[in-house]
């Protein structure tokens, strides 16, 4: 028997029982074309796009994809910052003879000729670039060393040191390479890591000062294959303090075949298929050649500026939450990791701009920059602007005050830094540093303190000085090491830096 179906239903046969349900087709009269498909002319904020019917014309096609490519090339600068960060640093030590398994150090402190992410004047750096290409390796720790480790996605993996498992007092690390079976000997701090190069950043207090400091490191901190354990070679150590050098990521092309040459060395599975797949979209597939064509390079170098360009505008207007130390007044004091988040991650989701604030003004990764014990550690804050939200103007004099009982265990410092490198201002002062350490530095009657920027310190002031440049723009980060309580729990804060003339 033929069953009729009712025009606005669907009939359907199951082993000879008949169902029926609504269907939702609709005439194309009920059906409004703006919404579901697209005119024959669009003007877009890239160019006006032309359709027949919907269907793309060429010139079309070239302007979308064009586009595509250039978003996710952006997107590739910005989410790989970390990475890119992490290499350029690798490279840019290799160029001084500090190639992997090398220790570079600052044996007379950071100097502002070495251009290093917001690198600091006041501890001594020693760092290693750790490369498990060749198999396991094993790393002498001196005591006394406050360190981390961080992956070739400048993901972290473990702290060394004073807040790692040797608790300051030194001891044998085995670093093991990304899926190593074989025998792991006992007497060791094991460390796993999903990829084969990676850093290994170590602080030295200089309160005992700087040559017992570097003389314990040099004489202390060995790297060696754990194969050559029983007569294991000389480490090599390079100082850099005050080599002119760049570690800093480039905006152009050059950025994303170092992030290729990364992923060809790492194993595959360092990044998930979602982070490989928007490389791969710009050409970038492990086991293949990565080589952009004329249109493509000029894609990735714009798109590299672009990226620079959102990453500084995330930094210095940022829309989430989280960035600011005093978000119930207008202070301009922000903090490296927004909400204290080392991870950047904010339930299960990823926060884009607040991995993109760190990476791309600053490096390496431990929790234990983000967790404060009152007495231990160090805190950081930022000022990118002053206490007007306006850029700093190098030819003007600015003011930074300091309530009295500055609530530090070990020490406070106040540095400046270029806006453009992200680095110490190279300026006359070899160490553009000032606090309670500073030779000279003057104490007011009622125990605050008084900083002054500038390209001129006002009469009387020099010692309470940081000079700035005329025609260049800067930044400042306050660092508390040992921040006690009242900094904790913000009843103590610092002034904004206001402008003076």
């Amino acid at each position: 028997m033929m069953i009729k179906k009712p025009l606005n239903y669907l009939a359907i046969v199951l082993i000879g029982a008949v169902v029926t349900l609504p269907s939702y087709a609709q005439s194309p009269s009920d059906i409004d074309l703006k919404v579901i498909g697209i005119a024959n002319e669009v003007e877009t904020p890239i160019g006006k796009l032309e359709f027949f019917d919907g269907v793309p014309t060429d010139a079309t096609v070239e302007t979308v994809y064009d586009n595509l490519d250039r978003m996710r090339a952006v997107q590739v600068f910005l989410d790989n910052q970390g990475s890119g960060s992490l290499n350029a640093m690798r490279k840019g030590n290799a160029s001084i003879g500090a190639t992997s398994n090398t220790v570079s150090i600052t044996e007379q402190l950071l100097k502002s000729e070495s251009l290093y992410l917001t690198g600091n004047t006041s501890t001594m750096y020693a760092l290693t670039y750790i490369d498990l290409k060749e198999g396991p390796l094993v790393v002498e720790l001196p005591p006394g060393m406050l360190g981390f480790i961080d992956d070739a996605w400048f993901r972290f993996i473990s702290n060394m040191g004073a807040i790692g498992p040797d608790k300051g007092k030194g001891g044998k690390y085995l670093w093991l390479p990304p899926g190593y079976t074989g025998t792991v000997p006992e007497g060791y701090f094991v460390i796993k890591t999903d990829t084969y190069n990676n850093l290994m950043f170590l602080r030295a207090s200089i309160k005992d000062g700087l040559p017992k400091a570097v003389g314990n490191i040099k004489s202390n901190l060995k790297i060696y294959p754990l194969s050559k354990a029983d007569n294991p070679p000389a480490t090599k150590f390079v100082d850099f303090s005050g080599k002119k050098y760049s570690t800093l990521v480039h905006n152009d092309v050059s950025f994303y075949e170092d992030l290729n040459t990364l992923v060809q060395v790492e194993p595959i599975d360092a990044i998930d298929s979602e982070a490989r797949g928007l490389l791969a979209s710009i050409g970038i597939v492990k086991g293949k050649p990565f080589a952009p064509d004329a249109r493509m390079t000029k894609i990735l170098n714009e798109a590299a500026v672009i990226g620079a360009a959102s990453a500084r505008a995330i930094t210095y207007k940022p829309r989430i939450e989280g960035v600011y130390i005093y978000p119930d007044t207008n202070s301009s004091w922000t903090m490296g990791y927004a909400n204290k988040n080392t991870s950047f991650e904010d339930n299960g989701a990823m926060n884009l701009d607040a991995r993109v604030i760190f990476y791309y003004n600053a490096t390496g990764v431990t929790p234990a920059m983000a967790v404060t014990h009152a007495g231990a550690g160090s805190d950081y804050a930022i000022a990118y602007l002053d206490a007007d939200k306006k850029t700093f103007d190098g030819s003007k004099t600015y003011k930074l005050h300091l309530p009295p009982n500055v609530p530090v265990n070990d020490f406070w410092a106040v540095t400046i830094y270029d806006t453009q490198t992200r680095s110490l201002l190279q300026t006359d002062q070899p160490f553009p540093t000032a606090g309670s350490q500073s030779k000279g530095f003057e104490k007011n009657k009622d125990g605050s303190y008084d900083l002054y920027f500038g390209p001129k310190a006002p009469a009387g002031k020099e010692n309470n000085w940081l000079q700035t440049l005329p025609g260049k723009s800067w930044f400042s980060i306050l660092r508390m090491y040992g921040p006690l309580e009242p900094w904790i729990n913000k009843s103590w804060r610092p002034g904004e830096i206001e402008l003076v003339k």
